[in-house]
């Protein structure tokens, strides 16, 4: 089946977050970037937790589910190394995965404050 453009990126969204709320990820957030003046993608998909093992854990399952569902794999991705804030970006899509540190020294949620915000509630 192919998508059109709009519903493959609609699709990778739910499937990103989806992923990370199946890891557990704290705090999933989705920027909407589209409307912000010299804004460096369409969104930004981010959330954060408290060990290296875990943040590993959520961007490998996001990588996986997005292969899987959606056929897209990332074009780059950063900070694995270290898991301390991974970053995958999928062109119009940027995921991030940070530490509880990490996010809350880069605030990236109020560096962007400009986009429109949709919060999703922690799986517990």
């Amino acid at each position: 089946m192919v998508l059109k453009k709009a519903e493959q990126q609609e699709r990778l969204l739910q499937v990103v977050v989806l992923a990370m709320q199946a890891k557990k990820a704290r705090k999933v957030t989705l920027l909407d970037l589209r409307n912000v003046e010299k804004a460096v993608c369409d969104y930004f998909v981010i959330c954060h937790a408290d060990s290296a093992p875990h943040i590993r854990s959520i961007a490998e399952e996001v990588e996986e589910r997005v292969g899987t569902a959606v056929g897209e794999w990332p074009m780059r991705i950063s900070g694995k190394e270290n898991a301390l804030w991974i970053v995958i970006d999928y062109f119009t899509v940027v995921v991030h995965v940070f530490s509880t540190a990490m996010r809350e020294f880069y605030d990236l949620d109020s560096l962007w404050a400009d986009a429109k915000r949709t919060e999703f509630p922690d799986e517990d």
